[in-house]
Parts: structure tokens; sequence; C-alpha cells
């Protein structure tokens, strides 16, 4: 579905896939959210599992997108996790897909705003977050400033805040990758074009590069590719994604970044699961590990995706299933 460099611009409802859920549009935090949400069958009046079908008594789970994606890269989860016992709603993070794009509000306390408003905005006092890269950040940035709005935890591929700024540089399989993006992100216009030009080839390079061989040989594979390719052309969207890394870079010198710094010192009790793909090229093994990340988390364990790149939610989709199910349920 990629669009030439004759076609116009993609319109934001291009990531409106049809299937097994419904779309829905979300006011939270001053802007509209487009998400997903699993479309379960229908049961007969009076029944008692219509009752635990409805919004307001199934738990609520809820879905962030990484960098260059869109909810859409929930699908397996979105039915794979019980829609009967659990509510699982995915999310275009503010900026992506058919979500608002706003000029403002890509720092770590909007994330985080953003991520408790559809909280609330959804019905609910509280939810899981599943987070993967960058919607990582948003769980690991919520539980932080909102704890009692997070009931439980699951980030995959995604350190908390403090260790990937710590030791990011500090492991040198991982210093060239993340100084080169990231300085590259800050080039205003410069950066935009990069993302979009060749119909969104560098995200068709970001999927192949960190993903691993057994996805990469598959039609879904393919299709995914193509959508987000298309996706990052939609107006706004490689501004509004990029600025989220801006913000991480230029903060680290700013009186707001120190302040969100020290906010993600906090120790939380939120229990957490983190997934990583063993063949993950991207983020390395050890900014996820129980060690690094045992200042910062009271309840953390660390599970491995074997057969899976930086995507383990698409590529084994499940055995992430599974693994958030049990957490869910224990």
């Amino acid at each position: 579905m990629s669009v030439t460099t004759d076609s116009p611009p993609p319109d934001p409802s291009v990531v409106r896939v049809e299937g097994p859920w419904r779309h829905l549009d979300v006011r939270a935090n001053g802007i509209r959210f487009h998400a997903a949400e699993h479309q379960a069958a229908e049961h007969q009046a009076g029944d008692r599992a219509a009752v635990e079908y409805s919004g307001a008594t199934r738990p609520l789970v809820l879905l962030l997108h990484g960098f260059g994606q869109i909810w859409w890269a929930w699908r397996n989860q979105l039915g794979g996790i019980d829609p009967h016992r659990f509510r699982v709603v995915a999310v275009d993070l503010r900026g992506y897909g058919d979500t608002d794009k706003p000029p403002r509000g890509y720092d770590g306390w909007t994330l985080a705003g953003d991520v408790y408003g559809l909280i609330r905005a959804l019905g609910h006092s509280e939810a899981t977050l599943v987070g993967h890269a960058d919607g990582g950040l948003g769980a690991w940035a919520c539980a932080a400033l909102h704890p009692r709005a997070v009931h439980k935890m699951v980030v995959i591929g995604s350190p908390h805040p403090r260790v990937l700024r710590e030791d990011a540089l500090r492991i040198r399989g991982d210093r060239r990758p993340f100084l080169r993006e990231f300085l590259g992100n800050q080039v205003p216009r410069l950066a935009e074009r990069a993302l979009t030009r060749d119909d969104g080839a560098f995200i068709a390079d970001m999927l192949s590069q960190r993903s691993g061989p057994a996805w990469r040989a598959t039609d879904d594979f393919r299709t995914a590719r193509e959508l987000y390719r298309t996706a990052v052309q939609i107006p706004g969207v490689a501004h509004s994604s990029l600025e989220y890394r801006r913000w991480a870079f230029r903060s680290q010198f700013r009186p707001d970044g120190g302040r969100f710094g020290e906010e993600m010192e906090s120790r939380i009790d939120t229990p957490v699961l983190a997934l990583r793909g063993d063949q993950d090229p991207y983020i390395a093994a050890e900014l996820v590990s129980p060690d690094a990340t045992a200042d910062y988390a009271a309840d953390y364990r660390l599970v491995g995706v074997a057969d899976s790149g930086h995507y383990a939610h698409e590529e084994q989709p499940d055995a992430v299933n599974t693994a958030i199910t049990e957490f869910l349920t224990a």
C-alpha cells in the first residue's frame, strides 16, 4: 500500500484497517485519539458472559505502539488476549495514524498524561499497560507519575528511561546506533524527509534490520512493512514521531528534562513483565536486565522470546500472548 511520489499524501483514515475489531474516537488530555477494540461475539441478553463483557467490568489492557508504527502492530493481541476476560484496546499515540497531530505535546510529561487520560476516558480508573519501545517509555512514565492508574505493566524491548539514558552510551554495541539515530533526528526538515522519502523506505529498512529472519520471510511481515510505510507518509506523522525523540535529546539540557528525570528515579511498586526477543539487534540484553532495573521497579521479571527480534509481539504473537495472559491472571 505504499504511496508513489506522484500520489497525494495518504488520508489518516487509511489506518482504519478492517478486521475483527471496532474503531473508536476517544477524547483525552485535550485531543482526539484513534483506537481499536476487539469486537467479540455478542451474547444473549441476560447471559452472565454478556455482563462480564461490558467495558465497565472487564479489566482494561491498553496497548501502546512504538516508533514508526500504529495501533495495528497489536492486531494479534486484540483477539489473542481473551477479549471476554479483558477489555483490550490499541491506540494510535499522539501524532500517529488517525490520532490528532497538534504542534506540541511530545514530551514525557504529556505522554504520561495522554496514557492516564485515555484510561479515564475509556471509563476505567486503572489499566494494565502494554508498551513496545517508545510506547513502553509512555508506560514507564505513566506508572511513575500516575501510579494509582497502572495496575500492571508489560514492556517489550523498552528499557526504563533512566537505564536507557545511563547505560545505552556505556554499552559499546548500543552507542553507535543510538547516537547516530538520535543526532540525525534533531535536524528539522531533513529528518522528516529521511523518514518519508522513497515512499517511507526508512521504515521498511528499519523493520527489516531490527526483526528476526523467521518473520521477514512471511506475508505478514510484507503486509506490515507496506502499511507502516504508508502510515508514516500521512501529513504530520513524520514530524510528530520525531518530536518525541527531539524532546528526549533536548530535555537533557533543560530544566523540564531534569525534573522529568528526577520523577523517573522513583521506584515503582507496579508489577512489571519485560519481554525481549532473543535476536533483538537494537536493545541490548543488559538494558532490560533485572540488575539494571532493580533501582526503579520493585517487582520486575524478564522473559526472553525465542526466534524474535525487536518486534516480539508481531514476530511471535502466540508466545507473547501466552506470557501476557499468564501475567494478567497471576
